[in-house]
């Protein structure tokens, strides 16, 4: 009778158990406790305009966590999203060479991003492909073309207002980078839990044969969750490119590790089926504040990968000693 009443069924908790028991709850504790530890660490920490500076760290990597976790819920992965952003960038480069407005630049950095997503998506979802097969392939491909390119050189010349994506501020010191990332996250937010797209998501992810014969057309889905992964990798092009005024091929080299880090920090199973927006949004400032704190430290950058790598292999472990911890 003792063991009966100690287990409590999820169905039978109260709203308020489930969220103090969610893998977000945990997170966000542990994003106030690095950034408690951060303010004692340095003393220019708690500056508003360096924790402005902060968000760099994590907002243009955040616009592709969040399409990632879409595509990874559904039981795929995109790792060629930071060399679409090579390209992208590369593109971008090449027209303002040819004398490209920022409406233009705009236009070339998303057409690019989508056309490497449709790429992806038509090798996975037509030929019946392996994604991270794939994407290992057209991550090769894709910077193999910004190399050509450019070789050991760089585009520079962009436009004044061009700069305003990556460096502008819309209010003090909120940035436009800060703004665009709270309005995607509150869109993929809508669009995984609230439309039934969405929960076609979450059906593919769990058993994509049961969906399948459920009348959802998987193929269908898995394209266009290609699709805005190398849309929202467009859309990081426009913003790092602005931020850094110049374009080179090696441009967002790693990207790809730290964009999955911050997707399975966040609660998104690696093999599919579960996950949640508001994981990905906390996980996203906990690896800035990780990444930041860091940084006033002066710790070499070769630390930092090592950090991003023990989180990776961390948080893949720890769901299932969290799933252990709650049937107790």
């Amino acid at each position: 009778m003792t063991d009966t009443t100690r287990f409590i069924p999820d169905r039978l908790q109260s709203p308020l158990q489930k969220r103090l028991k969610s893998w977000e709850s945990l997170l966000l504790l542990v994003a106030i406790a690095i950034f408690v530890a951060n303010s004692f660490a340095s003393p220019y920490f708690l500056n508003a305009w360096n924790l402005s500076d902060a968000t760099f760290n994590f907002t243009e990597k955040a616009m592709i966590a969040f399409a990632m976790a879409l595509l990874i819920i559904s039981g795929e992965i995109d790792l060629s999203v930071a060399s679409i952003i090579a390209l992208a960038s590369t593109a971008m480069g090449a027209a303002v060479q040819m004398g490209a407005g920022t409406p233009v630049l705009i236009l070339v950095g998303l057409g690019t991003g989508l056309l490497c997503g449709a790429f992806n998506g038509v090798l996975v979802t037509r030929l019946g492909l392996p994604s991270i097969v794939v994407t290992i392939g057209t991550m090769s491909l894709f910077r193999g073309i910004s190399y050509i390119v450019l070789g050991d050189q760089a585009f520079r010349g962009y436009p004044a207002d061009f700069a305003f994506f990556g460096q502008g501020y819309v209010f003090w010191v909120i940035t436009f980078e800060l703004v665009l990332f709270a309005v995607i996250a509150v869109i993929y937010g809508m669009i995984l839990h609230m439309t039934n797209f969405g929960r076609a998501v979450y059906a593919i992810g769990n058993n994509p044969t049961g969906a399948l014969f459920s009348g959802i057309r998987v193929a269908r889905v898995k394209f266009i969750l290609f699709l805005l992964t190398g849309l929202m990798s467009g859309v990081a092009a426009i913003c790092l490119t602005s931020r850094l005024g110049s374009t080179r091929p090696s441009i967002a080299t790693g990207w790809e590790l730290e964009v999955v880090t911050m997707v399975v920090l966040g609660g998104v199973n690696i093999l599919g089926g579960s996950g949640t927006i508001p994981g990905v949004v906390i996980a996203a400032f906990v690896m800035g504040l990780v990444t930041f704190g860091l940084g006033l430290l002066n710790v070499p950058g070769i630390v930092m990968s090592i950090v991003i790598g023990a989180l990776l292999i961390g948080v893949i472990a720890l769901p299932r000693l969290w799933k252990m911890w709650r049937a107790q």
